[in-house]
């Protein structure tokens, strides 16, 4: 005679506790994976030191679906109050960083310092300065800024519309400082370092001495192609070696997350990798025409704006070493 089959009663709500038990973790995880996310999406405050915030531009290139928004900024909380770090591509732009400032501090803006004079940085000091808020610059930055950027307003008019640059206009800076300094303004100490001309004339980076945090502004981009076109390489890689020497614990790159000091190190390779394949190039009397496709680095092919910034750069480098070898 065969065995009789053997029955268990199954008891639904065990099963349901322990469901709830084994699924609750994981839910936990996904909801804070989400939130981090979130917390380093465009345009929130992430604090990537103590006191010491960022946030973060989109990728891609500019254009309305992004409303041109694509610089890092970032602000330093003292004591006595706030510096922040570069203003944005419009008055708009400006205003929706304050607010995120004013999201995660009371404490009043004391100063706004640009880094560089591309157009991503610059026009958000609309909203700071009718804040009372005063604007800093390097000199060179600033002459820059004055000497092309009426044209990049009347280009970001019309990519972006005139929506989106309500009430951006161009400005003067209420400050302007040639050599590197201190600043002691919100009860801690904030280092402006300039090194002559490197990824574009007086590019300033800005230090916050207790945390290690860096605002790398126009001297480092993270996953993103560099820009040479207002860069002497020569003293762009005495920048870095000079920034590789301080005791950093972050970079918040001008574009990109925010990254390890090797961050500068990838810059460094990558200017040095092109400046390598040019040289190549212009000496096998290769046609301006044919270099973008032959000067390809499939090293930094993942690298946001590759296709756009990377042919550019060889183009201009290409040029710039045909003008050195002509009159050489």
């Amino acid at each position: 005679m065969p065995p009789a089959p053997i029955t268990r009663t199954i008891d639904m709500g065990s099963c349901a506790r322990t469901l709830r038990l084994l699924v609750a973790p994981l839910l936990l995880m996904l909801v804070t994976a989400c939130a981090g996310v979130g917390a380093a999406s465009p345009g929130r405050a992430t604090e990537v030191g103590p006191g010491v915030y960022m946030i973060r531009g989109a990728d891609g290139e500019l254009d309305a679906t992004n409303l041109g928004r694509l610089g890092n900024a970032g602000f330093i909380v003292g004591e006595r109050g706030v510096i922040a770090v570069d203003a944005g591509v419009s008055y708009l732009h400006g205003q929706a960083l304050l607010a995120e400032i004013a999201r995660v501090t009371d404490k009043p803006v004391r100063l706004l310092v640009i880094t560089h004079a591309r157009q991503e940085f610059l026009f958000g000091a609309a909203a700071y300065r009718e804040r009372g808020i005063p604007v800093l610059m390097q000199r060179r930055v600033s002459r820059l800024m004055t000497a092309r950027c009426e044209g990049c307003l009347k280009t970001l008019n019309r990519v972006l519309g005139e929506e989106a640059m309500r009430g951006t206009a161009m400005f003067v800076p209420d400050r302007e400082f040639d050599v590197a300094e201190t600043l002691d303004l919100i009860g801690r100490p904030v280092r402006l370092l300039s090194y002559g001309h490197a990824s574009g004339p007086g590019d300033t980076a800005v230090l916050d001495v207790a945390s290690g945090v860096l605002f790398a502004g126009g001297l480092a981009d993270a996953e993103r192609v560099p820009d040479i076109q207002d860069a002497e390489l020569p003293g762009w890689r005495e920048a870095i070696a000079a920034l590789q020497r301080l005791p950093l614990k972050t970079v918040v790159p001008g574009h990109g997350p925010a990254a390890s000091p090797d961050v500068l190190g990838r810059v460094r390779r990558y200017l040095d990798r092109l400046e390598a394949r040019l040289l190549e190039l212009s000496r096998a009397d290769v046609a301006l025409s044919e270099v973008p496709d032959a000067a390809e680095l499939p090293e930094f092919r993942d690298w946001d704006q590759y296709q756009i910034i990377h042919r550019r750069n060889a183009s201009i480098l290409f040029v710039r070493m045909e003008r050195e070898l002509l009159f050489k």
